[in-house]
């Protein structure tokens, strides 16, 4: 039961005798996970390792997560064919607050250890620094894919980057981790570890690798600077719809990955819809499952309602915020702006131009309409945002 429940949803576990070893000898295990606050929000790509550590610490094991606050400042590498922006200490932090209080929606708090990798990284030496830079070449640095490919194209890459790898493996070496997490895209890094921990006369932690999530899109991996993400502080019925705008060919990748429904299950869902049964009934139940673990059924319930009252019968839902603007006349541009609703007036623009904008019913279709607020105004944003203005 232990290992099928591990191994559910992985790629590749490196590898699964010394896994079982290492439950055997030891018992409780050391299982590291590490994120670098580089945006203030997670989403539910970052949730599939975060599942993962659920499952470790279900089992009895701890997790030691790390918040990479000194490596966010560098930024990792991985799949990037450019070098990232580096991020100001002030940034990191910032983003670093949020981390712990959304983690805990889905780890247990009293099998985790919390660590920021600055505790050892703003003390160390720079002669220490070379006896780390010592234990790797750029042979091998150059092995990874992305690296590989930006050098065979005269892409830059900074030695800072380089140093990207050896510092996430120095963690492991660090908090003596036994198992590290992450997704496909940080095999060498974690392989890094592994190697560095045997040159740390360490006994070298297990690998295991975990598939990246499609965003909403279905075909860029789940990402903020892809506006693909669904973020796990989404209000429920935002939640709900998001997860409904998949594609119908992720409804079981999500399923394994983001809920606890049994393989059995989720194979005869498989064959219900090779039969013939409608897709949307069981996007409807994933998305009901995840809005639910992240707040409660009745929430899931309530935005699964109305999402078909919006969607199915054309209606508008029970709850819809309501704001006070002082009455007058506005440009759409400049009042969606003022009132939050839009981050920029190109945004809106946008909108206007994809014809996703409503106004009391009647889609906008020129960027340069007047508002006149003497009354209450109900205003309709893409698919799922409704706002009521009230005139002061």
């Amino acid at each position: 039961m232990e290992i099928s429940l591990i191994k559910r949803g992985t790629v590749e576990i490196i590898s699964e005798e010394e896994l079982i070893e290492k439950i055997r000898k030891k018992g409780k295990l050391r299982v590291k996970f590490g994120a670098d606050p580089s945006a203030p929000d997670l989403h539910l790509g970052h949730t599939v390792a975060l599942r993962k550590l659920r499952h470790f610490q279900d089992l009895g094991h701890t997790v030691i997560f790390i918040i990479g606050d000194f490596t966010a400042m560098i930024g990792d590498p991985s799949g990037r064919n450019t070098t990232r922006k580096r991020l100001s200490r002030e940034e990191v932090t910032e983003n670093a607050k949020t981390y712990q209080e959304q983690v805990f929606k889905i780890l247990d708090k009293s099998k985790t250890e919390v660590v920021y990798n600055s505790e050892w990284f703003n003390k160390i030496t720079f002669e220490e620094v070379l006896n780390l830079t010592s234990k790797y070449t750029v042979a091998r640095m150059l092995e990874r894919d992305d690296f590989e490919k930006r050098y065979k194209n005269g892409i830059p890459i900074s030695i800072m980057e380089f140093l990207y790898p050896l510092m996430q493996g120095y963690d492991s070496v660090m908090v003596k981790a036994d198992v590290e997490i992450g997704g496909t895209d940080q095999k060498f890094n974690l392989l890094v570890g592994r190697e560095l921990q045997i040159e740390f006369s360490q006994d070298p932690q297990v690998v295991i690798t975990l598939p990246l999530l499609e965003g909403t899109d279905g075909v860029r991996k789940m990402s903020k600077s892809y506006g693909n993400y669904i973020a796990i502080n989404d209000k429920p019925l935002d939640m709900f719809g998001k997860i409904m705008s998949i594609p119908d060919e992720l409804i079981f990748k999500y399923l394994e990955l983001l809920t606890d429904i049994p393989m059995e299950e989720i194979n005869k869902m498989k064959k219900e819809i090779e039969n013939g049964s409608n897709p949307r009934d069981y996007k409807a139940l994933l998305a009901r499952k995840i809005v639910s673990f992240f707040y409660n059924e009745n929430e899931a319930e309530k935005a699964n309602n109305e999402f078909d009252k919006i969607f199915k019968y054309k209606d508008i839902p029970d709850e819809v915020e309501k704001i006070e603007v002082k009455a007058g006349e506005y440009t759409i541009t400049n009042l969606l702006v003022e009132i939050k609703a839009m981050p920029s007036k190109s945004e809106v623009r946008r909108m206007i131009q994809g014809g996703g904008l409503y106004v009391n019913n009647q889609r906008i279709t020129d960027v340069n309409f007047t508002i006149k607020l003497d009354k209450e105004t109900l205003i309709k944003i893409g698919k799922r945002k409704f706002f009521k203005i009230i005139p002061s």
